[in-house]
C-alpha cells in the first residue's frame, strides 16, 4: 500500500528555556530552532539552520503571543507543536 506523504505529521516539543525562549526540537530529537519573546507580546521564530524550506519561507514575526507562533509553525510544517511536559522542561535547564 502506498502511502501519501501528506499522512506523515512531524510533532514538536515546545521547551521553555528558562530565558525568554523555547527550544523546538521533533521527536528525533533534531533542533529546528527556538522561539523568543523578544519584547513584551512580540515572539519571533528562529529556525535552525538545518531545517527545510518550510520554516525558512514562512513569516518569522513579530507574533503577539507564544501560540501564534506555534500555530504559524504548525500551519507551515503541517506539524504538532506540543509544550514538554514539565518534567522535561525542568531537566532543560
Amino acid at each position: 500500500m502506498k502511502r501519501d506523504l501528506k499522512e506523515f505529521q512531524m510533532d514538536i516539543v515546545v521547551t521553555p528555556t528558562g530565558s525568554g525562549a523555547w527550544s523546538l526540537v521533533d521527536l528525533l530529537g533534531r533542533h529546528m530552532g527556538i522561539v523568543e519573546e523578544t519584547a513584551p507580546h512580540e515572539y519571533r521564530i528562529e529556525p535552525d539552520n538545518r531545517v527545510g524550506d518550510a520554516m525558512r519561507a514562512m513569516k518569522r514575526g513579530p507574533f503577539p503571543t507564544l501560540d501564534r507562533a506555534l500555530a504559524e509553525i504548525e500551519t507551515f510544517t503541517r506539524s504538532t507543536c506540543r509544550m514538554a511536559p514539565i518534567a522535561e522542561a525542568e531537566k532543560e535547564r
